[in-house]
């Protein structure tokens, strides 16, 4: 299998469909590029739902053990996890009904892009969600 991301027309509309973005692995240390990046996503407009065991509230939201957890819709899930932990996070999404599963940059995984893709979902993979954002949505979200 080669795995090809959407072309920068469909990301930008992918972005812009977007409301709900579930983040695997979102750190509660301001420090970490999950929390830097997932702030900078929430500013622009979308809500961030963070996915953590180790903790209960990151970004004034309430965190879930798992995507499983979480007991509303999710359009996109954002993973910042190494990336043989990815299939499982993919497994997940699916059952759960997201749109798109977006591994962070410097992850990917073919077996997780396989799982999402057979079920119907977009799958971006070594790409950073903010970067992509500000690229392509420079003004801000406009649904």
């Amino acid at each position: 299998m080669s795995f090809s991301n959407p072309s920068r027309e469909q990301l930008k509309e992918l972005l812009q469909q977007t409301k709900t973005i579930a983040v695997v692995g979102l750190s509660d240390n301001r420090e970490r590029v999950s929390y830097m990046v997932s702030e900078a996503m929430k500013k622009k407009g979308y809500r961030i739902i963070p996915v953590n065991p180790n903790a209960t509230e990151i970004l004034d939201e309430t965190c879930y053990p798992s995507l499983s957890d979480i007991p509303f819709p999710i359009d996109l899930v954002n993973v910042f996890r190494r990336s043989e932990y990815t299939p499982e996070v993919a497994e997940e999404a699916v059952k759960i009904g997201a749109k798109v599963l977006w591994l962070q940059l410097g992850i990917f995984s073919e077996e997780a892009a396989h799982i999402a893709e057979a079920a119907g979902m977009t799958v971006v993979m070594d790409r950073c969600i903010k970067v992509e954002d500000s690229i392509l949505l420079p003004n801000g979200k406009q649904a």
